[in-house]
């Protein structure tokens, strides 16, 4: 009877670890900005996102959905992947978990790194925390078998850097930081080997004068926008002489590197946008709307961001803008548009004011009012940089 039992238990095991592998198809990520979706709810601005993705990451497919896959990432969470950003993998065979191995923290002339050595390259989400001010980094499908943890002098931002094991196969990575203001950071894999890299952006230097600034002229080309009411003026036409007329301002202010997204009517799609500005690594990025509503009474003045870390930047530039006299329409947060994305740099979407509002675009037309917002925003940007040296 003992050895009965055994051996059921022994072909249980075996039938529940084949329940776990055997049922996925493998696929790795591709393209140039793979991303996870929480669910397949949508709306203009899409499906909201949990982060994106590196490119060559395993990943299990379980399900499809129209355009998307679902991915299992590890027994107790889930993820929506765009099929566009997926490619089958059938030779790689799927294992129930995969193991960590060693951190370590250290710095080099720019930037603090921490490093995390793994077995395979899996899907993995960060958070920004405040109080105190940390990056955590789950990944999924990971059980630690991190037994140290090396911290080196050459790090600057990177105060200290632990482990949590939140769930048998998602491992926490915390990364407090010295500073209160989060600047930036990005999550990368090597590509010789199956190291993750989390890069820690330090501050820039106290001096505004060397920072720089990207600012970017909404839609463009023809990706019209919104239309003005009684002008029928384009919202592609008016982002980019507020663009202009804010760039000419920072550098009376005495801002020498400025980076525009376009400085013509061109059509430039999102993805080509977050691509170009990851390569310019700017200091922070202020991206130009106007405002539309099916109701013509609605109007005022908003500011966007995603992350926690990067609303001190939009409340700063929102106060500003209510300097002007108009009305609030808000400070929102967790916005899902494309450029309030990345993690790589603070970030702040403005929506100066309504074109469907009559008032509204009054203003908007205005020359004076063109110059006034652009002064505005300087301020705002540089009394948040005041309040982070």
């Amino acid at each position: 009877m003992k050895k009965f039992f055994l051996v059921a238990l022994q072909f249980a095991s075996t039938f529940s670890f084949a329940q776990q592998t055997d049922l996925f198809s493998m696929y790795r990520t591709t393209g140039a900005i793979p991303f996870m979706e929480f669910g397949l709810g949508d709306d203009r601005l899409g499906g909201a996102k949990m982060g994106y993705l590196d490119t060559n990451i395993l990943i299990r497919v379980v399900d499809s959905a129209n355009g998307d896959y679902k991915v299992k990432l590890s027994r107790n969470h889930y993820a929506y992947l765009p099929k566009a950003n997926c490619l089958a993998s059938p030779l790689t065979p799927a294992r129930p978990y995969y193991l960590s191995s060693s951190i370590k923290v250290f710095g080099d002339s720019l930037f603090d790194y921490v490093t995390v050595r793994m077995e395979e390259k899996l899907p993995y989400r960060s958070m920004q925390k405040l109080d105190p001010s940390s990056i955590a980094v789950d990944l999924f499908g990971v059980t630690s078998n991190t037994n140290w943890i090396t911290q080196l002098s050459t790090a600057k931002e990177v105060s200290s850097t632990w482990y949590e094991q939140l769930e048998d196969d998602v491992l926490r990575v915390h990364i407090k930081l010295k500073h209160q203001q989060h600047w930036g950071h990005s999550i990368y894999y090597d590509t010789l080997s199956n190291t993750l890299f989390v890069r820690v952006k330090r501050p820039p230097v106290a001096d505004i004068r060397k920072w720089k600034i990207a600012i970017d002229a909404g839609h463009g080309g023809t990706n019209t926008g919104a239309q003005g009411v009684g002008s029928k003026v384009l919202e592609k036409d008016y982002t980019l002489i507020f663009a202009k007329e804010l760039e000419k301002t920072l550098k009376k202010s005495g801002i020498r590197k400025i980076y525009m997204t376009r400085d013509i009517d061109t059509t430039l799609d999102m993805e080509d946008r977050i691509l170009t500005l990851k390569k310019e690594n700017p200091d922070v990025l202020i991206s130009l709307h106007l405002n539309s509503s099916s109701s013509d009474t609605v109007k005022g003045t908003s500011t966007y961001y995603r992350y926690p870390g990067f609303q001190a930047l939009s409340q700063s530039i929102l106060k500003g803008m209510l300097d002007l006299k108009l009305k609030e329409f808000g400070n929102v947060g967790s916005f899902n548009f494309a450029l309030s994305g990345p993690t790589e740099y603070p970030n702040c979407l403005v929506e100066i004011a309504f074109l469907s509002n009559i008032d509204d675009e009054k203003r908007i037309l205005d020359p004076a009012f063109q110059r006034a917002v652009a002064k505005k925003i300087n301020e705002g940007l540089r009394r948040w940089a005041k309040e982070n040296k």
